[in-house]
């Protein structure tokens, strides 16, 4: 790359992380650092019991035996491998003990994998559930355009599988279209009709959101806050930044 060049490419990632700038100061979310690699990667951000009291929290409105804090799940045995360490399984594992084990084993921290099982399924706060909810808990292989993977269905292999998926990504990074330090188009809709723009991801943590979930949000899903867009706008990562951000502060400091 000659030095016109050069001086070309940091031109213009200033511009774009300008913009970027001026987005998160109007509407709170910066489309090229939605959480910082610190924040994202620490397993150990909370313990079981206080994740357990947090799902007691924001869970108190579901009664019954079908709230999330109070179901039980099967978890599996799952080696060491590059991603993760071991997990021990066991019978009749809560929520938080599967939250618990699979941030530790995998170095992902449990308040983004409680942030996903909202963003996807409601499942901290719902009131009333149902099999599916649990079946896709973190949307893990659930693409928008298809039916989702049956080898990755129920609570536990949807949380360990995702904490996961995010480290595989993290090691894979290279393989994937969306790259930490890098311009990268992000369209705003799985419709490539409505376009997208370009975006600097500024750290890993970013990439694998964007990896999971491949689209950010346009004007309109950022000027309607938590509600609805136009036909056009993708809710997955605006979402993601809100939860986070009610729940436990600024995801970018």
């Amino acid at each position: 790359m000659g030095l016109i060049r050069v001086v070309q490419w940091r031109t213009e990632i200033a511009i774009v992380q300008y913009r970027q700038n001026q987005t998160a100061e109007k509407y709170g979310f910066n489309p090229g650092n939605i959480i910082s690699d610190g924040q994202f990667f620490n397993g150990n951000a909370m313990s079981q019991a206080e994740i357990q009291a947090f799902l007691d929290k924001e869970g108190a409105s579901c009664t019954g035996s079908q709230c999330l804090r109070v179901m039980t799940f099967d978890s599996e045995n799952e080696p060491a491998g590059s991603e993760c360490e071991a997990y021990q399984g066991a019978q009749g594992e809560t929520a938080a003990a599967i939250i618990s084990k699979s941030a530790k084993a995998c170095g992902v921290s449990p308040k983004v994998l409680l942030t996903v099982l909202q963003k996807e399924q409601h499942l901290v706060t719902a009131t009333s559930t149902t099999a599916f909810q649990f079946k896709a808990a973190m949307g893990l292989s659930c693409p928008d355009d298809a039916s989702c993977d049956p080898q990755y269905a129920g609570f536990f292999r949807q949380v360990y599988g995702a904490a996961k998926r995010y480290k595989y990504y993290l090691q894979h990074e290279d393989t994937y279209g969306y790259h930490a330090g890098s311009m990268n188009y992000i369209q705003y809709n799985p419709n490539a009709s409505c376009g997208g723009s370009q975006v600097y991801i500024e750290n890993k943590a970013t990439a694998l959101l964007y990896i999971y979930t491949p689209y950010q949000p346009n004007t309109a899903a950022l000027a309607a806050g938590a509600g609805e867009g136009d036909s056009c706008s993708a809710y997955g990562n605006r979402n993601f930044s809100i939860i986070y951000t009610g729940w436990f502060g600024n995801p970018r400091s």
